[in-house]
């Protein structure tokens, strides 16, 4: 914490203190920190509604996550938008191959069902009743938006 924040030593040994399950509290003060010098303090507020909305079941705003925005034809030509596609174009893989990875290790969602199928694809039956988002999951801390333009 010394080399990455300008917490007062005081403040520091505080944090240093922390046992067991406050741990977490030192890391979030130190992400924070980190996080302000590198990008500035404004973006925090942000961060935390995201990580909030995320994982703290608070709300369910997506406005800071990575989108991929779609048209209607690209739900129909075709047969739908690649699921490999999309979580390369949401730069939650690197590659098609990592994508193809990420699935058959059961680590991506698509709302709160795990993608099955490596080969499968959005189509308009995934956005039932007027539904105009869906959010892809690789893994447990990175996420993304397909919204579809209407």
């Amino acid at each position: 914490m010394k080399l990455f924040t300008e917490l007062p030593l005081e403040e520091i040994g505080k944090l240093e203190k922390l046992e067991g399950a406050d741990i977490n509290k030192a890391k979030i003060v130190l992400a924070d920190e980190a996080t302000g010098l590198l990008h500035g303090k404004e973006c925090l507020k942000k961060i935390h509604e995201t990580i909030s909305n995320m994982f703290g079941g608070g709300g369910v705003s997506t406005e800071s996550l990575p989108r991929v925005t779609l048209t209607q034809e690209d739900l129909t030509t075709g047969g739908g938008k690649g699921y490999l596609d999309l979580f390369l174009e949401l730069g939650l893989a690197t590659s098609k191959k990592d994508a193809r990875r990420l699935i058959q290790g059961g680590g991506a969602r698509m709302d709160d069902e795990k993608i099955e199928e490596e080969t499968g694809r959005l189509t308009e039956a995934d956005f039932p009743d007027g539904k105009t988002e869906i959010t892809l999951r690789a893994g447990k801390k990175r996420a993304g938006v397909v919204e579809l333009k209407v």
